[in-house]
């Protein structure tokens, strides 16, 4: 499996695990989460293209990156 493949599986295994914790989570939370998920589609949508397209791929690795920080804060703020 290709580092971006694993990232892609990172990305979705992370935003499972917090979907189960959002109830507990204050309504700033959940407004990041609703705007992380919006970029996840987009993300997830556009890695499948990527698989055919030269150059998409390290555009989508950044991106990918952004969503992983962002379900770190979101996992972080449930934890405090």
């Amino acid at each position: 499996m290709s580092d971006f493949e694993d990232l892609v599986e990172d990305l979705k295994q992370k935003r499972d695990e917090l979907r189960v914790q959002m109830n507990l989570a204050s309504k700033e939370i959940q407004d990041e989460w609703e705007e992380l998920e919006g970029k996840t589609r987009h993300f997830l949508a556009k890695a499948e293209l990527a698989k055919t397209g030269e150059g998409v791929g390290d555009a989508l690795g950044d991106l990918g990156q952004e969503l992983k920080k962002g379900y770190q804060r979101i996992r972080d703020a449930i934890k405090d």
